[in-house]
């Protein structure tokens, strides 16, 4: 199947519910964390989708690799995020996020993999 928009990607999709989850995680954040943890973790999970609709409009293999690298990176950051807030005790059941944070990781690399493919 050809994909000719972002959103049709299946990475995407699973970005973009991480994206609305963590909106929802972080909103039971102590409120001194509204503009410190709760920033950073929205920022991050915000930049895993948006840096793959970024790179999938790139022409060169290169590129769009480049881009869903920094995905990756905004994934493991969030990771982090999550780590902290598990053990600082604001967040109890993290399991769901942690799992798809897993998956998305595992989709991206089979993405990278396959645009990386095509330079070969």
């Amino acid at each position: 199947m050809k994909v000719f928009r972002f959103e049709q990607l299946e990475v995407w999709q699973a970005a973009h519910a991480l994206v609305l989850e963590i909106y929802r995680y972080s909103l039971g954040l102590p409120p001194d964390e509204r503009f410190g943890l709760v920033g950073q973790m929205r920022r991050a999970a915000v930049s895993v989708p948006a840096n793959i609709a970024e790179g999938f409009k790139r022409r060169r293999p290169k590129d769009k690799a480049r881009f869903y690298n920094i995905s990756q990176a905004s994934l493991e950051e969030l990771r982090y995020y999550l780590i902290l807030c598990q053990d600082l005790g604001y967040l109890r059941k993290a399991h769901k996020v942690s799992n798809q944070t897993t998956r998305i990781a595992q989709m991206l690399t089979k993405l990278i993999n396959a645009t990386r493919n095509e330079m070969s």
